[in-house]
């Protein structure tokens, strides 16, 4: 397992990829590869088998708590410890100052964002689209955390030249962030533009304070061999994003 390079010493961050040496076969060609998400009508037992497969490699690591979550596309973000819920937690942020603890976020296509301070003892993970960029998630995961994040890195998700959207997209988010319209470009469809959420991630990082930002150099939706895309394909399955501190 590779983790992300440039991190503080005892965090590692990582995120799943289709190919994965322990995959179980799908019945569809859709949902083929190392799927992790149980909404996408894949069969339970098979994701259930991937999930326990990488909480196998992290604990080789030393994680032995993983904490996933219902994602919503909302800016709602947790903190959890020690805690064990019966039922999922609703979300799209999770923060946590338990080592061992691994945070986990599913995307295909949205971005992935990681969080945690310069000591390597408090780290957050968070999903974020367009509607939770646009509402705060990153600024609500911040404010959640009880020290300021140094650093940030952004995983897979759509690139520029690949999502488009409405000028009411564009509209939500330049009439928060006035300075932003630069990471809209008009395309050849009239009211239309193909939107930078990397570069919008980072704006928000800046603002907030996090001078270093590592990633934000993947496309999910083109590169076919390695990442879920949902604008690809809408019956496809979802990648997981991690995070723990040794």
């Amino acid at each position: 397992m590779q983790f992300v390079q440039g991190l503080p010493d005892g965090v590692c961050v990582g995120q799943t990829q289709i190919e994965h040496v322990k995959t179980v076969n799908s019945a569809t060609a859709e949902l083929a590869g190392f799927n992790l998400a149980l909404h996408v009508n894949d069969d339970p037992i098979r994701v259930q088998q991937h999930r326990m497969a990488l909480l196998d490699e992290l604990a080789a690591f030393g994680v032995n708590k993983v904490t996933w979550m219902t994602q919503t596309h909302s800016t709602i973000c947790h903190t959890i410890n020690e805690q064990i819920y019966f039922q999922a937690l609703e979300g799209d942020g999770l923060v946590t100052q338990t080592r061992a603890h691994a945070l986990m976020m599913m995307t295909a296509d949205c971005l992935p964002v990681v969080l945690g301070n310069a000591t390597a003892t408090e780290v957050a993970n968070l999903h974020a689209g367009w509607r939770g960029l646009a509402g705060g998630i990153i600024e609500n995961t911040i404010s959640t955390m009880n020290t300021a994040p140094t650093w940030a890195w952004l995983g897979a998700a759509i690139s520029q030249p690949c999502f488009e959207v409405g000028e009411e997209v564009k509209q939500t988010f330049c009439e928060k962030y006035p300075e932003i319209s630069h990471a809209f470009m008009a395309n050849l469809n009239l009211g239309k533009y193909q939107a930078d959420l990397y570069a919008i991630a980072r704006y928000i990082l800046k603002k907030q304070g996090v001078e270093t930002v590592l990633g934000g150099d993947k496309c999910s939706y083109l590169e076919a061999n390695k990442y879920y895309s949902y604008r690809r394909n809408a019956q496809t399955g979802r990648m997981a994003t991690f995070v723990f501190m040794r």
